[in-house]
């Protein structure tokens, strides 16, 4: 009898995590890595229909100086002050199908544009990362950290 319980539990826990592992796939929530492991991003849903995304470490977050690296690009010089770190730089992402978000934006620190932006995972746990102005589109890979 107590073989039988256990192989039943063994059984039950192994579904139940494949059945987690499914559902993570399609959740991009969580920390992921950009391009060249500048940065950290933190993704979650910031509302009950949409994602957000800030960024929560930098491989260089001091400048020549040795002081915060600072938002210098941004379009809106009143914002040029502030940090880096902690920018929120994804914004509005509705998930739209299977793996997939859109209608969202994508600030750019490194030249303070905000772009048109859509995330996909991919097979392998990645996920894509394109901005978009009109018809043009740039895509990044980010690697999930946690």
């Amino acid at each position: 009898m107590r073989g039988l319980f256990g192989m039943v539990a063994a059984v039950s826990l192994l579904t139940a995590g494949q059945g987690l592992a499914a559902a993570d796939k399609q959740d991009i929530s969580g920390l992921w890595q950009t391009v060249g492991a500048k940065s950290h991003v933190r993704i979650d849903k910031c509302s009950a229909d949409t994602y957000c995304g800030k960024i929560v470490w930098l491989k260089e977050p001091l400048n020549d100086a040795g002081t915060p690296v600072k938002d210098i690009h941004n379009r809106n010089g009143t914002l040029r002050d502030r940090d880096i770190l902690g920018i929120d730089i994804l914004s509005g992402l509705e998930q739209v199908g299977e793996g997939r978000w859109d209608d969202g934006n994508i600030y750019n620190p490194e030249d303070g544009n905000t772009y048109g932006s859509e995330l996909s995972l991919n097979e392998d746990g990645s996920l894509a990362v394109k901005g978009c102005v009109l018809f043009f589109c740039k895509e990044q890979v980010w690697t999930r950290v946690e």
